[in-house]
């Protein structure tokens, strides 16, 4: 184990590559991503909040805290009548991990229940980690595994998870979320984008781990895919601190639960729409969602922010703060599936 997740909390099945990969400037390595490297080959110089930036990870984490714990019950609930204690929870790093940690306490605490809970890397156009997929199925039978992440997007790991299930028999791709605004996960705990304050951070809410990264010349056949531990931030870790923030409001006498939204568009047309409206043809560019949002800004070069409200400090403080900081285009415009959408820079543009 590395990182500073606790080992009861999850087995990591990733390779330690602390010291391996110079990470790169955003600018430098976004001109790479659009000249054909792939993002797993790279790793990005982590965001060092601002003072002004924390304060308002805090207050959305304190304002988010009820519904966050809401939504890990519901979707508790869904694994549990479905696979009880024999579940395996199979979370997909590192967005995915805190709210693998937080499912697994759920059902501890309500339940007197330990399930095994792992964590492994799925990267978009690579794939899934065969090897770590191995080694929990020579553990686990096939129909204990629920893959475990934070919200959906486009729903690009979905799909990523759909064809790589078609080589193991009996393992279901579908996803566990906290928040599905594009209706493609299996379960989830509520279909609205709502804030998930772990989505604010990098590695400071994720274990002091970085992205997962997948590099033939680090990356053995038989190894796991890699990740660094950023020791160096061990005085502004945050992992626990959200964790425990979210348990205090854990409610194990009510059940909530969220029914679909009606929607006069599915999310597919509707990112389809943003790209016709803005001239985008790489639907890569266009993220939808609080947190691919947030994502874009924190690691990516933007090129314009949509929001359904330039007045919604409540759910998109953080937004209209980091696009303040990194001087970007906030536009208002009529979102249907999400509160938020994040833009990506063309280079060839620049």
């Amino acid at each position: 184990m590395f990182g500073t997740y606790k080992k009861d909390d999850v087995t990591l099945l990733l390779k330690d590559i602390t010291g391996c990969v110079e990470p790169l400037g955003t600018k430098e390595r976004e001109a790479r991503i659009q000249s054909g490297t792939h993002y797993s080959e790279m790793l990005p110089l982590e965001y060092e909040p601002s003072t002004a930036y924390l304060n308002t990870y805090h207050d959305a984490l304190k304002r988010y805290a009820q519904l966050t714990a809401d939504a890990v019950a519901s979707v508790s609930e869904k694994i549990w009548m479905e696979k009880g204690k024999d579940a395996v929870l199979v979370s997909l790093a590192r967005a995915g991990t805190p709210i693998g940690i937080l499912i697994k306490h759920y059902l501890a605490q309500k339940y007197h229940t330990d399930v095994t809970h792992y964590s492994i890397s799925i990267i978009r156009g690579r794939g899934i980690d065969q090897n770590a997929m191995n080694f929990i199925l020579a553990h686990h039978p096939p129909a204990s595994i629920q893959f475990v992440d934070g919200w959906t997007g486009k729903g690009a790991i979905q799909r990523e998870l759909e064809q790589a299930m078609l080589c193991y028999p009996g393992v279901s791709s579908g996803l566990a979320v906290l928040s599905d605004p594009a209706h493609l996960s299996e379960k989830c705990g509520t279909y609205e984008d709502f804030l998930i304050a772990s989505s604010c951070l990098n590695a400071t809410v994720s274990g002091l781990l970085s992205r997962t990264f997948y590099r033939p010349d680090l990356i053995g056949p038989n190894d796991f895919h890699g990740a660094v531990f950023y020791q160096e931030l061990i005085e502004k870790d945050l992992t626990y601190q959200f964790i425990e923030t979210v348990e205090h409001y854990f409610s194990f006498h009510s059940h909530f639960e969220s029914e679909p939204i009606t929607v006069s568009k599915s999310s597919k047309e509707e990112v389809h729409e943003i790209g016709q409206q803005f001239h985008i043809n790489n639907i890569n560019f266009i993220k939808p969602s609080i947190g691919e949002t947030t994502r874009v800004l924190l690691r990516r070069v933007p090129w314009k922010i949509l929001v359904h409200s330039n007045h919604d400090e409540e759910h998109l403080g953080h937004i209209y703060q980091l696009a303040k900081e990194k001087g970007v285009e906030v536009i208002e415009y009529p979102l249907v599936n999400y509160r938020a959408c994040g833009l990506i820079q063309s280079m060839a543009d620049q």
